[in-house]
C-alpha cells in the first residue's frame, strides 16, 4: 500500500540532521543524466525561481515505525535526487572555500552549516552520507569521494574517475558556478551563491513511499513517461521487479539472475533484443501452450512471431503468469546463446563452425540453433551432427547473401518452420540434418544463380561475402606451420576504430584516376578504354585478393604491389605467404585475362565449396 504522498520542499526532502536515508538499490540502473539534463535543471531552477516543481521520487519504506535511522530504496527519481545532491555538493565547495568569511555573517552562516548537514546522515549505516548511490559504474566510490574531498565523507579516488558520470555533473555545476561568481567580491560571490541555494531548497519534489517493491515498481511503470527513456529489456526487468515479492521471490535474487542472463547474452542492446526474438521463435509452442483456451482456435496466443514490436507484450504476459519458470527457462536459453556469441568459455564445443557462421552473417538462424543445442539430448543429436548443421547453415547464407534468395522477411519463418516439422514429425538424430538440408535446399537460389552473382560485380553486391569467401579460400592453403588469422583486427586513431588486419585488395585499382602504367598494362595507353575496361572488370572476383592492411598499396604498379614490403622487410604484397596469392606472385603483369580466367577458375571453386543441391 502506499504508505504516504506529499510534496517537500528540498531542504526537508534532504533534512539536516535526517533520521534517514536514501539508497538506490543495487538492481536500478547506473546514473544516466548528462550534460543536457544538467544543464536543463540548472536553467529551469534559475529562470523560475522558488517553488519551482522538479519531479516525484518513489521510495520504499518497510519500516513500521520511526526507529532509528531509516533506509528509503530509492525506485524512481534516483537521476534528479543525485543530480540536486552534487549540486548542492558544488555549493557547499564554493561556500567551504570561503569559511573564514562567512563566519561573520550569521544567515550566510546558518545556510553553510545547514546545506553541510542537509548532505549527511550521522546514522547511515553506508557511508554517512543522505545518498548512497549504487555501485554499477562506480557510481558509489565516485560519489564518495566527492564528498570525502568536502570532508563529508570516507571516500577514494577510483581511475578514470574524470571521465565517469557523477565527477562530470559534480564538475558541471562547479564551472556553473565559478561562472555566476567570476569578477565578484568574495562578499558579493557568497550572496550570490546564497541566492542560488535558496532557489535550491525551495523547490518542490513529490515523494511517495510505499511498502514493498512490487507497489513501487507498478506506480513506477505508470508514472514512467520522463526522463530518460528505458528500453523494452529495461520494462521486462522492472516487471520482473515489480513482480518478485507476489511471487515469494526476492527482488535481489531476481536481479541477480537477470544479471547473470545479461552477461550470457552481452551487453549490447541489438544482441539482447535479437536473443529474446529468437528464445520466443524458437519454443513458440511450449510458451503458447498455457495460455489457449479450450475453445479458443488460436494457437499462438501471444503472437505469429516476436517483433519489435510485441516483444515487451509477449515477455511481460510471461513474467506475470509464472515469475520463476520464467527466470529458469529464459536462463537455460541465455546459456546456450551464449555459446553462439562465443562468449561462453565452459563450452566452446562449436567454436570453429560458430564463428564461420557468425562471419557469413548467419545470426538469423540462431533461433534454430538455440533449439537443436538446448534440446540436444532429447533429439538425439551428437556433436557431429549440431557441427554438419552450423556447416549447412553457413553455406546456406553464403548462397543467400549473395542472391537475396530467400528474401529477408521469409528466412525467420522458415527455421521456426523447421523447429515446428522437428516438433509434429518427432524426428531426431540425423533425420533433423536430412530435413533441414532438404528444405534449404528447396529455398535456396539456383546453381544458376549463385554461379551468376559470382561472376558478376561481387565485391559491389556484397563486400562482407565477398571477404568471407577469399578468407575462406585463403585458409584452404594454410597449415598449422602457416596459418595467420585473417579476421583479426586492430585498433587505428584516437577514436579506438578497428580495422582488419588483412583486407580486400583489388589488383586492378579501383580508383577513377586510374594510373598511368595500369593504362599501359590493361588498355595499351588508351586512357577510355581503360576506364571502360575498371567499370567493367575491377570489382570482379578474378581481380580480387587478400593483403595486409595498406592504404598506399592500391595504385601502385603491379610489380610494386606484387613485391611490397613493410618497414621490418616482410612481404606485404602478393608475396605475402598466403596460397590464395601463390599464382599472382608469379605474374610480372595483369590483364584482361587474367581476371577472366582467375574468375572462372574462383567461381568454380566456390561452387564446389558452397554446393547444396539435390
Amino acid at each position: 500500500m502506499i504508505k504516504s504522498v506529499h510534496d517537500y520542499h528540498v531542504d526537508d526532502l534532504l533534512k539536516a540532521d535526517a533520521n534517514y536515508y536514501y539508497k538506490i538499490p543495487k538492481y536500478q540502473r547506473a546514473y544516466t543524466w548528462s550534460l543536457y539534463h544538467w544543464k536543463a535543471l540548472y536553467d529551469d531552477l534559475m529562470e523560475n525561481g522558488k517553488e519551482y516543481f522538479i519531479g516525484t521520487i518513489i521510495c520504499i519504506n518497510t519500516a513500521d515505525d520511526a526507529i532509528g535511522c531509516q533506509c528509503l530504496e530509492v525506485v524512481d527519481g534516483q537521476q534528479r535526487l543525485t543530480t540536486i545532491t552534487l549540486f548542492m555538493a558544488a555549493i557547499y565547495n564554493k561556500l567551504k572555500s570561503r569559511e573564514h568569511i562567512i563566519k561573520d555573517d550569521e544567515d550566510s552562516y546558518d545556510d553553510y552549516r545547514s546545506l553541510k548537514k542537509s548532505l549527511i546522515c550521522r546514522g547511515s549505516k553506508e557511508n554517512g552520507l543522505i545518498l548512497v548511490p549504487q555501485s554499477e559504474g562506480h557510481n558509489n566510490v565516485d560519489y564518495a569521494f566527492i564528498m570525502s574531498s568536502l570532508g563529508l565523507s570516507n571516500g577514494r579516488k577510483e581511475k578514470n574517475f574524470g571521465n565517469r558520470k557523477i565527477a562530470k555533473c559534480y564538475k558541471y555545476f562547479a564551472d556553473r558556478l565559478e561562472t555566476e561568481i567570476n569578477g565578484l567580491s568574495d562578499i558579493d560571490a557568497i550572496k550570490r551563491i546564497c541566492e542560488i541555494y535558496a532557489i535550491i531548497k525551495k523547490a518542490v519534489v513529490v515523494k511517495i513511499e510505499v511498502s514493498n517493491s512490487s507497489e513501487a515498481y507498478m506506480l513506477f511503470e505508470s508514472l514512467n513517461n520522463r526522463g530518460a527513456t528505458l528500453t523494452p529489456i529495461e520494462l521486462m526487468k522492472n516487471t520482473i521487479l515489480a513482480r518478485a515479492e507476489q511471487n515469494g521471490l526476492s527482488p535481489s535474487d531476481c536481479y541477480d539472475k537477470w544479471q547473470e542472463l545479461l552477461e550470457d547474452i552481452s551487453d549490447d542492446y541489438g544482441t539482447q533484443e535479437r536473443f529474446f526474438r529468437h528464445h520466443y521463435n524458437a519454443y513458440k509452442n511450449k510458451i503458447n501452450i498455457p495460455f489457449r483456451k479450450e475453445d479458443e482456435k488460436k494457437k499462438d496466443v501471444l503472437g505469429n512471431v516476436a517483433t519489435k514490436s510485441n516483444l515487451l507484450n509477449i515477455y511481460e504476459a510471461l513474467i506475470k503468469r509464472d515469475l520463476a519458470g520464467f527466470l529458469d527457462d529464459i536462463l537455460k536459453s541465455g546459456k546456450t546463446y551464449s555459446m553462439f556469441l562465443l562468449i561462453n568459455e565452459e563450452d566452446t564445443r562449436f567454436k570453429k563452425e560458430l564463428a564461420s557462421l557468425y562471419r557469413v552473417q548467419g545470426t538469423p538462424s540462431y533461433l534454430l540453433l538455440l533449439y537443436l543445442v538446448r534440446e540436444q539430448s532429447n533429439l538425439n543429436l551428437t556433436n557431429e551432427t549440431i557441427a554438419k548443421i552450423i556447416n549447412l547453415l553457413t553455406t546456406f547464407f553464403v548462397r543467400r547473401n549473395l542472391t537475396d534468395i530467400p528474401n529477408t522477411q521469409d528466412v525467420t519463418r522458415i527455421f521456426m518452420n523447421i523447429i515446428g516439422e522437428i516438433e509434429d514429425k518427432n524426428l531426431n538424430g540425423d533425420e533433423i540434418y536430412g530435413h533441414i538440408y532438404s528444405v534449404l535446399v528447396a529455398k535456396s537460389a539456383s546453381d544458376d544463380l549463385f554461379k551468376e552473382k559470382l561472376q558478376g560485380d561481387i565485391y559491389e553486391d556484397n563486400v562482407g561475402i565477398t571477404r568471407f569467401l577469399l578468407c575462406a579460400l585463403a585458409e584452404c592453403y594454410m597449415t598449422k606451420e602457416t596459418y595467420k588469422d585473417l579476421w583479426a583486427q586492430t585498433e587505428q586513431g584516437s577514436n579506438g576504430k578497428k580495422i582488419y588486419e588483412w583486407t580486400i585488395e583489388h589488383i586492378f585499382p579501383e580508383g577513377e584516376n586510374i594510373p598511368a602504367d595500369w593504362v599501359t598494362m590493361i588498355a595499351d595507353g588508351d586512357m577510355v578504354l581503360a576506364q571502360s575496361r575498371r567499370e567493367e572488370y575491377v570489382h570482379k572476383l578474378g581481380n580480387l585478393t587478400i593483403t595486409g592492411y595498406n592504404s598506399k598499396l592500391s595504385n601502385m604498379s603491379f610489380i610494386r604491389k606484387r613485391d611490397r614490403k613493410d618497414e621490418n622487410g616482410n612481404f606485404i604484397g602478393y608475396k605475402n605467404g598466403l596460397g590464395i596469392n601463390a599464382e599472382i606472385a608469379q605474374k610480372d603483369k595483369w590483364t584482361i585475362a587474367d581476371i577472366e580466367v582467375r574468375t572462372r577458375a574462383l567461381t568454380d571453386r566456390f561452387l564446389e565449396m558452397y554446393k547444396l543441391s539435390n
